[in-house]
Protein backbone atom coordinates (compact mmCIF):
# COMPACT_ATOMS: atom_id res chain seq x y z
CA UNK A 1 0.00 0.00 0.00
CA UNK A 2 1.27 3.58 -0.53
CA UNK A 3 0.47 6.24 1.60
CA UNK A 4 0.37 10.15 1.31
CA UNK A 5 0.23 13.22 3.11
CA UNK A 6 -3.45 14.45 3.74
CA UNK A 7 -3.41 17.87 2.68
CA UNK A 8 -1.04 20.41 3.90
CA UNK A 9 -0.86 17.95 7.34
CA UNK A 10 1.73 15.59 8.17
CA UNK A 11 -0.81 12.69 8.66
CA UNK A 12 -0.73 9.76 6.27
CA UNK A 13 -3.16 7.92 4.64
CA UNK A 14 -3.67 5.09 1.99
CA UNK A 15 -3.51 5.86 -1.34
CA UNK A 16 -7.26 3.84 -0.98
CA UNK A 17 -9.81 5.28 1.13
CA UNK A 18 -12.17 2.57 2.66
CA UNK A 19 -15.96 4.28 1.61
CA UNK A 20 -18.08 2.58 4.11
CA UNK A 21 -21.60 3.94 2.52
CA UNK A 22 -22.97 0.18 1.45
CA UNK A 23 -22.98 -0.94 4.49
CA UNK A 24 -26.08 -2.26 5.95
CA UNK A 25 -28.42 -0.96 2.69
CA UNK A 26 -26.95 -3.39 0.56
CA UNK A 27 -23.63 -5.43 2.53
CA UNK A 28 -24.78 -6.98 6.02
CA UNK A 29 -23.06 -6.70 9.11
CA UNK A 30 -21.15 -10.11 8.67
CA UNK A 31 -19.99 -9.05 5.27
CA UNK A 32 -19.12 -5.56 6.43
CA UNK A 33 -16.66 -6.80 9.42
CA UNK A 34 -15.04 -8.76 6.52
CA UNK A 35 -14.58 -6.50 4.57
CA UNK A 36 -13.24 -4.00 7.07
CA UNK A 37 -10.84 -6.84 8.33
CA UNK A 38 -9.41 -7.30 4.83
CA UNK A 39 -8.74 -3.17 4.57
CA UNK A 40 -6.34 -3.31 7.31
CA UNK A 41 -5.19 -6.53 6.18
CA UNK A 42 -4.13 -4.65 2.68
CA UNK A 43 -2.86 -1.82 4.46
CA UNK A 44 -5.57 0.82 4.06
CA UNK A 45 -5.64 3.27 7.24
CA UNK A 46 -8.53 5.79 6.00
CA UNK A 47 -12.03 4.90 6.52
CA UNK A 48 -14.37 7.29 5.56
CA UNK A 49 -18.32 7.49 6.57
CA UNK A 50 -21.33 9.54 7.47
CA UNK A 51 -23.83 10.29 10.20
CA UNK A 52 -26.29 9.93 7.60
CA UNK A 53 -25.20 6.69 5.92
CA UNK A 54 -27.10 3.46 6.78
CA UNK A 55 -29.81 4.40 4.77
CA UNK A 56 -29.63 8.16 3.79
CA UNK A 57 -33.01 7.87 1.48
CA UNK A 58 -34.80 7.00 4.26
CA UNK A 59 -34.36 9.06 8.02
CA UNK A 60 -34.97 5.99 10.01
CA UNK A 61 -32.07 3.92 8.53
CA UNK A 62 -29.61 6.65 9.22
CA UNK A 63 -26.82 6.34 11.64
CA UNK A 64 -26.73 2.27 11.26
CA UNK A 65 -23.46 2.09 9.13
CA UNK A 66 -21.75 4.74 11.95
CA UNK A 67 -23.44 1.42 14.28
CA UNK A 68 -21.70 -1.16 12.25
CA UNK A 69 -17.97 0.48 12.52
CA UNK A 70 -18.81 0.77 16.26
CA UNK A 71 -19.66 -2.60 16.73
CA UNK A 72 -16.45 -3.47 14.55
CA UNK A 73 -14.18 -1.43 17.33
CA UNK A 74 -16.00 -2.91 19.91
CA UNK A 75 -15.28 -6.74 18.92
CA UNK A 76 -11.17 -6.10 19.17
CA UNK A 77 -10.44 -2.29 20.45
CA UNK A 78 -7.22 -2.21 18.99
CA UNK A 79 -8.49 -1.59 15.74
CA UNK A 80 -9.09 1.70 16.38
CA UNK A 81 -5.97 3.08 16.47
CA UNK A 82 -4.84 1.88 13.18
CA UNK A 83 -6.92 3.76 11.10
CA UNK A 84 -8.14 7.42 10.07
CA UNK A 85 -11.66 7.61 11.04
CA UNK A 86 -13.89 9.65 8.87
CA UNK A 87 -17.28 10.73 9.41
CA UNK A 88 -19.60 13.79 8.26
CA UNK A 89 -22.00 16.61 9.89
CA UNK A 90 -24.68 18.36 7.79
CA UNK A 91 -27.62 15.52 6.72
CA UNK A 92 -30.91 15.45 8.27
CA UNK A 93 -30.44 13.60 11.53
CA UNK A 94 -34.49 13.85 12.64
CA UNK A 95 -37.35 15.68 12.08
CA UNK A 96 -36.85 18.89 14.74
CA UNK A 97 -35.64 22.10 13.62
CA UNK A 98 -32.32 21.92 14.57
CA UNK A 99 -31.35 18.18 13.88
CA UNK A 100 -29.50 19.09 10.22
CA UNK A 101 -26.55 21.83 8.52
CA UNK A 102 -23.54 23.13 10.38
CA UNK A 103 -24.61 25.62 13.13
CA UNK A 104 -22.81 25.05 16.53
CA UNK A 105 -25.99 23.45 18.07
CA UNK A 106 -25.90 20.56 15.54
CA UNK A 107 -22.33 20.74 15.01
CA UNK A 108 -22.23 19.73 18.37
CA UNK A 109 -24.62 16.85 18.98
CA UNK A 110 -23.79 15.14 15.78
CA UNK A 111 -20.29 14.72 16.70
CA UNK A 112 -21.40 13.14 20.05
CA UNK A 113 -23.86 11.26 18.52
CA UNK A 114 -21.28 10.11 15.99
CA UNK A 115 -18.96 9.42 19.00
CA UNK A 116 -21.81 7.27 20.35
CA UNK A 117 -21.95 5.32 18.04
CA UNK A 118 -19.04 4.31 16.34
CA UNK A 119 -17.58 3.74 20.15
CA UNK A 120 -15.00 5.81 19.88
CA UNK A 121 -13.65 8.70 22.15
CA UNK A 122 -12.44 10.72 18.43
CA UNK A 123 -12.90 11.20 15.28
CA UNK A 124 -9.37 12.19 13.04
CA UNK A 125 -10.98 13.90 10.35
CA UNK A 126 -14.81 15.42 10.82
CA UNK A 127 -16.19 16.89 7.49
CA UNK A 128 -19.05 19.17 6.73
CA UNK A 129 -20.99 17.09 4.09
CA UNK A 130 -22.00 20.84 2.16
CA UNK A 131 -21.49 23.84 2.27
CA UNK A 132 -23.99 25.88 4.71
CA UNK A 133 -25.09 29.08 2.96
CA UNK A 134 -27.06 30.62 6.03
CA UNK A 135 -24.12 29.78 9.26
CA UNK A 136 -21.63 32.61 9.57
CA UNK A 137 -17.75 30.84 9.22
CA UNK A 138 -17.43 32.24 12.48
CA UNK A 139 -20.41 30.42 14.19
CA UNK A 140 -18.49 26.83 12.33
CA UNK A 141 -15.09 27.55 13.39
CA UNK A 142 -16.17 28.13 16.63
CA UNK A 143 -17.83 25.16 17.35
CA UNK A 144 -15.12 23.05 15.06
CA UNK A 145 -12.52 24.79 17.53
CA UNK A 146 -14.42 23.30 20.73
CA UNK A 147 -14.41 20.14 19.78
CA UNK A 148 -11.01 19.87 18.64
CA UNK A 149 -9.99 21.38 22.13
CA UNK A 150 -12.04 18.88 23.67
CA UNK A 151 -9.99 16.33 21.64
CA UNK A 152 -13.42 15.16 20.20
CA UNK A 153 -11.78 15.71 16.48
CA UNK A 154 -8.56 16.39 15.47
CA UNK A 155 -9.07 17.34 11.36
CA UNK A 156 -11.39 19.24 9.62
CA UNK A 157 -12.84 18.29 6.43
CA UNK A 158 -15.19 19.41 3.94
CA UNK A 159 -17.38 17.71 1.24
CA UNK A 160 -19.21 18.99 -1.87
CA UNK A 161 -17.93 22.40 -1.84
CA UNK A 162 -16.99 25.01 -4.52
CA UNK A 163 -14.07 26.54 -4.89
CA UNK A 164 -15.01 29.87 -3.42
CA UNK A 165 -16.10 28.12 -0.27
CA UNK A 166 -12.92 26.39 0.29
CA UNK A 167 -10.91 29.88 -0.68
CA UNK A 168 -13.51 32.08 1.88
CA UNK A 169 -12.77 28.77 4.65
CA UNK A 170 -9.48 29.18 4.39
CA UNK A 171 -8.91 32.67 5.07
CA UNK A 172 -11.59 33.03 8.01
CA UNK A 173 -9.33 29.86 9.40
CA UNK A 174 -6.31 32.15 8.53
CA UNK A 175 -7.98 34.92 10.70
CA UNK A 176 -8.82 32.89 13.53
CA UNK A 177 -4.94 31.41 13.74
CA UNK A 178 -7.52 27.75 12.94
CA UNK A 179 -6.07 25.23 10.30
CA UNK A 180 -8.98 24.71 8.97
CA UNK A 181 -10.07 22.74 6.31
CA UNK A 182 -7.47 19.82 5.16
CA UNK A 183 -9.25 18.13 2.80
CA UNK A 184 -12.28 18.35 0.26
CA UNK A 185 -14.01 15.48 -0.75
CA UNK A 186 -15.71 15.77 -3.94
CA UNK A 187 -17.45 13.99 -6.95
CA UNK A 188 -14.59 13.32 -9.65
CA UNK A 189 -14.75 10.33 -12.31
CA UNK A 190 -13.74 10.20 -16.21
CA UNK A 191 -17.77 10.96 -16.44
CA UNK A 192 -18.10 14.29 -13.88
CA UNK A 193 -14.79 16.11 -14.21
CA UNK A 194 -16.22 19.84 -13.59
CA UNK A 195 -14.05 20.44 -10.79
CA UNK A 196 -11.26 20.41 -13.04
CA UNK A 197 -12.09 24.39 -14.05
CA UNK A 198 -11.71 25.12 -10.01
CA UNK A 199 -12.26 23.19 -7.16
CA UNK A 200 -9.23 21.22 -8.16
CA UNK A 201 -6.40 24.27 -8.89
CA UNK A 202 -8.25 25.75 -5.02
CA UNK A 203 -7.37 22.53 -3.28
CA UNK A 204 -3.69 22.93 -5.28
CA UNK A 205 -3.20 26.41 -4.24
CA UNK A 206 -4.68 25.87 -0.36
CA UNK A 207 -3.06 22.56 0.34
CA UNK A 208 -6.44 20.68 0.65
CA UNK A 209 -6.46 16.99 -0.26
CA UNK A 210 -8.53 15.84 -2.53
CA UNK A 211 -11.00 12.70 -1.64
CA UNK A 212 -12.44 11.89 -4.99
CA UNK A 213 -15.79 10.34 -4.10
CA UNK A 214 -17.68 8.09 -7.10
CA UNK A 215 -14.63 8.09 -8.51
CA UNK A 216 -16.34 5.10 -11.01
CA UNK A 217 -19.26 7.62 -11.76
CA UNK A 218 -21.64 5.90 -9.68
CA UNK A 219 -21.42 2.72 -11.60
CA UNK A 220 -21.29 4.31 -14.73
CA UNK A 221 -17.71 3.10 -15.18
CA UNK A 222 -18.08 -0.25 -13.90
CA UNK A 223 -18.83 -2.24 -16.96
CA UNK A 224 -22.41 -1.76 -16.72
CA UNK A 225 -23.27 -3.02 -20.00
CA UNK A 226 -23.27 -6.20 -18.72
CA UNK A 227 -26.34 -7.50 -16.73
CA UNK A 228 -26.11 -6.55 -13.22
CA UNK A 229 -28.34 -8.71 -10.71
CA UNK A 230 -27.94 -7.16 -7.52
CA UNK A 231 -26.97 -3.89 -5.77
CA UNK A 232 -26.71 -0.24 -6.20
CA UNK A 233 -26.79 -0.74 -10.14
CA UNK A 234 -30.22 -2.36 -10.10
CA UNK A 235 -31.54 1.45 -9.58
CA UNK A 236 -33.67 3.27 -11.79
CA UNK A 237 -31.80 6.36 -11.59
CA UNK A 238 -28.83 4.46 -12.77
CA UNK A 239 -30.13 2.73 -15.82
CA UNK A 240 -31.43 5.73 -16.95
CA UNK A 241 -28.47 7.37 -17.20
CA UNK A 242 -27.05 4.46 -18.80
CA UNK A 243 -29.34 4.68 -21.70
CA UNK A 244 -28.21 8.10 -21.97
CA UNK A 245 -24.67 8.06 -22.06
CA UNK A 246 -24.94 4.76 -24.13
CA UNK A 247 -22.30 5.68 -27.05
CA UNK A 248 -19.98 6.63 -24.80
CA UNK A 249 -19.83 3.66 -22.06
CA UNK A 250 -20.00 1.30 -25.25
CA UNK A 251 -16.62 3.32 -26.30
CA UNK A 252 -15.38 2.91 -23.40
CA UNK A 253 -15.93 -0.41 -22.55
CA UNK A 254 -14.76 -1.61 -25.92
CA UNK A 255 -11.31 0.28 -24.83
CA UNK A 256 -11.13 -1.67 -21.56
CA UNK A 257 -11.73 -4.88 -24.15
CA UNK A 258 -8.51 -3.90 -26.43
CA UNK A 259 -6.00 -3.38 -23.68
CA UNK A 260 -6.99 -5.77 -21.38
CA UNK A 261 -8.71 -4.24 -18.27
CA UNK A 262 -11.71 -4.03 -15.91
CA UNK A 263 -13.68 -0.75 -16.95
CA UNK A 264 -13.63 -0.04 -12.90
CA UNK A 265 -9.75 -0.74 -12.71
CA UNK A 266 -9.49 2.11 -15.50
CA UNK A 267 -11.56 4.46 -13.91
CA UNK A 268 -10.26 4.10 -10.59
CA UNK A 269 -6.61 4.12 -12.23
CA UNK A 270 -7.44 7.04 -14.39
CA UNK A 271 -8.31 9.08 -10.87
CA UNK A 272 -5.39 7.98 -9.23
CA UNK A 273 -3.14 9.66 -12.38
CA UNK A 274 -4.29 13.14 -10.93
CA UNK A 275 -1.55 14.25 -8.80
CA UNK A 276 -3.99 16.50 -6.76
CA UNK A 277 -5.59 13.44 -5.94
CA UNK A 278 -4.61 12.07 -2.77
CA UNK A 279 -6.96 9.15 -1.86
CA UNK A 280 -10.38 8.14 -3.89
CA UNK A 281 -12.96 6.22 -2.15
CA UNK A 282 -14.18 3.05 -3.38
CA UNK A 283 -17.30 1.40 -1.41
CA UNK A 284 -17.00 -2.03 -2.24
CA UNK A 285 -19.73 -4.86 -0.94
CA UNK A 286 -18.20 -8.00 -0.93
CA UNK A 287 -14.02 -8.41 -0.30
CA UNK A 288 -13.82 -9.51 -3.49
CA UNK A 289 -14.34 -6.31 -5.07
CA UNK A 290 -12.48 -4.27 -2.33
CA UNK A 291 -9.09 -6.76 -3.65
CA UNK A 292 -10.24 -5.39 -6.90
CA UNK A 293 -10.20 -2.23 -6.20
CA UNK A 294 -6.61 -2.31 -4.19
CA UNK A 295 -4.96 -3.77 -7.25
CA UNK A 296 -5.59 -0.81 -8.97
CA UNK A 297 -2.76 0.84 -7.49
CA UNK A 298 -0.27 -0.98 -9.81
CA UNK A 299 -1.87 -0.31 -13.07
CA UNK A 300 -0.14 2.78 -15.03
CA UNK A 301 -2.25 4.27 -17.96
CA UNK A 302 0.15 4.96 -21.02
CA UNK A 303 -0.15 9.04 -22.44
CA UNK A 304 -1.93 7.47 -25.32
CA UNK A 305 -5.02 5.48 -23.29
CA UNK A 306 -5.20 8.49 -21.26
CA UNK A 307 -5.48 10.84 -24.76
CA UNK A 308 -8.40 8.15 -25.78
CA UNK A 309 -10.43 8.42 -22.75
CA UNK A 310 -10.10 12.12 -22.91
CA UNK A 311 -11.59 11.85 -25.96
CA UNK A 312 -14.24 9.67 -25.17
CA UNK A 313 -15.05 11.23 -21.59
CA UNK A 314 -14.02 14.83 -22.48
CA UNK A 315 -13.34 17.02 -19.40
CA UNK A 316 -13.09 20.93 -19.20
CA UNK A 317 -9.86 21.13 -21.13
CA UNK A 318 -7.98 23.24 -18.60
CA UNK A 319 -8.87 24.67 -15.65
CA UNK A 320 -10.60 28.18 -15.33
CA UNK A 321 -10.80 30.90 -16.95
CA UNK A 322 -8.77 29.37 -19.75
CA UNK A 323 -11.10 26.53 -20.73
CA UNK A 324 -13.38 29.12 -21.72
CA UNK A 325 -11.57 32.31 -22.51
CA UNK A 326 -8.51 33.15 -24.19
Amino acid sequence: MEYVFLGRTGLKVSRICLGTMNFGPYTEEAESFKIMNRALELGINFFDTANVYGNMWDAGGVGNTEKIIGKWFAEDKSRRNKIVLATKVYGNMGSAPNESKLSAYHIKKACEDSLKRMQTDHIDLYQMHHIDRNTPWEEIYQAMEQLVKEGKIIYVGSSNFAAWNLAEAFYKAKERNFLGIVSEQSIYSLRNRQIELEVIPACKNFGIGLIPWSPMGGGILCGVLEKAKEGRRMREPLQKSVEKLRPQIEAYENLCKEINLKPADVALAWVLNNPVVTSPIVGPRTVDQLNENTKTLEIKLSGDILKKLDEIWPGPGNQAPEAYAW
